[in-house]
């Protein structure tokens, strides 16, 4: 991992959180038990505190920042897809950040919120729970149904799965020069299927 002190605050990462050994931690970032923390994310805790609660999971090339005297976090939880970026706000418990969204300073995501992909939350918007947010500017589409929140939580469960998984099943290797024969295919630890 590429971890940082800055200015005499070092990054926490508990023992039973997944951390890939590309993403960069700098400074006043705080992770908590269970979360999964994917490539190339980058925490930049260099002016604001950045928390990730238990259980939450931040994907493939996010950044969190935020300013000074303010915490950005991922709540219990908080499900942030590939390429998102949080800024200065807080995601509610249980609640999902589509891919490529962004959320701005002092915004609130509900708990047990979706925020659709590619979606743009303004700064100081102010969620409640449940809310199904689409859309740049963001605007409430709807509640989230319970089969959808029931969806969300098995994709949750996958990547605090695979925080443990990859703890012993990821290992730095060189590449096969062909594909063998009856190559076997990765599996999930739950019956979560892509949405359509």
């Amino acid at each position: 991992m590429s971890i940082y002190a800055f200015e005499g605050l070092i990054p926490v990462v508990h023992p039973q959180a997944y951390v890939h050994p590309s993403a960069v931690l700098i400074g006043d970032v705080i992770i908590g038990a269970g979360v999964y923390v994917g490539p190339h994310a980058s925490l930049r805790g260099d002016y604001g505190r950045l928390i990730l609660e238990t259980g939450s999971n931040l994907q493939d090339g996010c950044i969190m920042h935020g300013y000074c005297d303010t915490d950005t976090i991922v709540r219990e939880n908080g499900h942030i897809g590939h390429g998102a970026i949080l800024h200065g706000c807080v995601i509610g418990r249980d609640a999902l950040v589509g891919m490529n969204s962004v959320i701005m300073d002092g915004a609130v995501i509900g708990d047990e919120s979706i925020v659709a992909a590619m979606s743009f939350v303004k700064a100081g918007f102010a969620g409640m729970p449940r809310q199904m947010l689409v859309g740049s500017p963001a605007r409430i589409l709807r509640d989230v149904t319970d089969e959808e929140m029931r969806w969300k939580r098995l994709n949750t469960r996958e990547y605090q799965d695979l925080a443990v998984r990859c703890k012993t099943g990821l290992q730095l290797t060189e590449p096969l020069t062909m594909m063998e024969e009856n190559r076997p295919r990765l599996k999930g630890t739950t019956e979560v299927k892509p949405k359509r």
